[in-house]
């Protein structure tokens, strides 16, 4: 069967395992999605092999849907072809490229009381698929996910992109306080119930959808499961790995300003929001543990700009001016630019006003001056002939040293809470 996006009813015949005990009590629906692009070589063995795996072992009704994003070579002809081939397969068509889009798009119209999303090359070996489900059938979790990095999942992969997802989740942590531990696994699952708020509240249409919705998942207090999983790795994959780590940055930095407005809150059926009597209720479930991973996260992110600006217009300004006056320009104005970052941001729970926010750091201010001064004029003097180059590593430097006492202060007493 095959349906337009356009013209998509939703689900309403899903396929059941002929096994007499499991015709009479079919549980909750299934739908599995695999969004493609440009794959009319994968799909068949993909397809097949997933079929009959859920005729097999699938103990709940269930529906394959092939979700093709605009794809230009026959991978849509392919994918209708199967449809007829093998039944309880579905096929929707979309007019745009995107992973993000097909999923919001499917997911969203989904009449299935479960959704699944998995990759077409299989990656992840399918005896994961019904851990993945059970605890979204026994009502336990909201969201299920596969994870290559929990304890017991078992990977091939190579070296960089080892490295590439271990740091981009650790950046996931540390700016969000996130608890799961593999964002981008292309293994998950979830109650439509929930979803369907979440689905309205993410705004990514490609890879970086699946942080945004387990972000805002757990911003809005859901349970989610992780699945160790046994994977390997599509050599053929065709993600640019380097465009795609600035579009995923960006996004949790999008991310971050949702959440600081209040728009991450999403409003869920039959289910009692979040506490929210204090503003660390919006940073994470835990108040206390991801308050100041918060904190610390989001501080150091703006003052690695902060530095890094504030280098770049020193060593601009040092070619006309001399060390003391570039420094106090240089200093002046990033240290107006993130204060008023880490009062929208960091701190945003305080409700401290600008005012104060800068007056107090207008005091921080000149002891981060004086510091830094100290250390260049003495660089200087030790190291005469030495190129504005080196001069700039050591502002930088004692930049850092003042930055974590700016943290400490900030935190204690400019943006100090005022409620218990």
């Amino acid at each position: 069967m095959t349906n337009d996006i356009r013209g998509r009813g939703g689900l309403r015949d899903f396929q059941l395992s002929q096994r007499p005990d499991l015709l009479s009590s079919p549980g909750p629906t299934v739908e599995i999605v695999i969004p493609v692009y440009n794959e009319e070589r994968a799909l068949p063995g993909c397809l097949r092999t997933l079929h009959a795996h859920l005729r097999e072992r699938m103990p709940f009704p269930w529906r394959i849907t092939v979700a093709d994003n605009a794809s230009v070579d026959r991978t849509l002809e392919v994918a209708r072809e199967l449809a007829a081939e093998l039944p309880g397969t579905d096929v929707v068509h979309l007019d745009r490229k995107g992973r993000g889009l097909a999923l919001r798009t499917v997911w969203g119209a989904s009449e299935a009381d479960i959704v699944v999303y998995m990759d077409v090359d299989l990656s992840t070996r399918l005896d994961g698929l019904l851990p993945l489900i059970a605890p979204l059938a026994s009502g336990h979790s909201d969201l299920a996910i596969g994870s290559r990095l929990a304890p017991g999942a078992r990977t091939v992969r190579g070296p960089r992109r080892e490295l590439i997802s271990r740091c981009y989740n650790a950046i996931i942590r540390l700016t969000h306080g996130a608890r799961f531990s593999d964002a981008q696994c292309g293994f998950k699952a979830a109650r439509t119930d929930v979803l369907g708020p979440l689905l309205e509240r993410t705004q990514d249409d490609a890879w970086f959808f699946d942080t945004e919705l387990l972000l805002l998942a757990e911003h809005n207090g859901l349970r989610i499961h992780e699945v160790p999983v046994d994977w390997v790795e599509d050599v053929d994959t065709r993600v640019d790995v380097v465009s795609t780590a600035a579009d995923d940055l960006r996004g949790l930095w999008r991310v971050a300003r949702m959440k600081a407005s209040g728009v991450a809150r999403a409003s869920l059926p039959g289910r009692p929001a979040p506490a929210a009597e204090h503003p660390d209720a919006v940073l994470a479930p835990s108040r206390a543990r991801s308050r100041i991973t918060w904190e610390v996260g989001c501080f150091a992110a703006i003052g690695v700009f902060s530095t890094a600006g504030q280098a770049l217009l020193y060593w601009l300004l040092r070619a006309w001016w001399p060390p003391v006056l570039a420094n106090l320009v240089s200093l002046l104005v990033l240290t107006v630019l993130n204060t008023e970052a880490n009062r929208r941001l960091t701190f945003r729970w305080s409700g401290t006003r600008a005012g104060r926010a800068h007056l107090g750091a207008g005091a921080l201010f000149l002891i981060g001056y004086v510091v830094t001064s100290a250390a260049v004029l003495l660089f200087r003097q030790s190291q005469p002939e030495a190129s504005a180059a080196a001069e700039t590593l050591v502002l930088t430097a004692s930049s850092l040293l003042v930055t974590a006492v700016r943290f400490v202060v900030l935190r204690l007493a400019v943006f100090r809470r005022t409620t218990p």
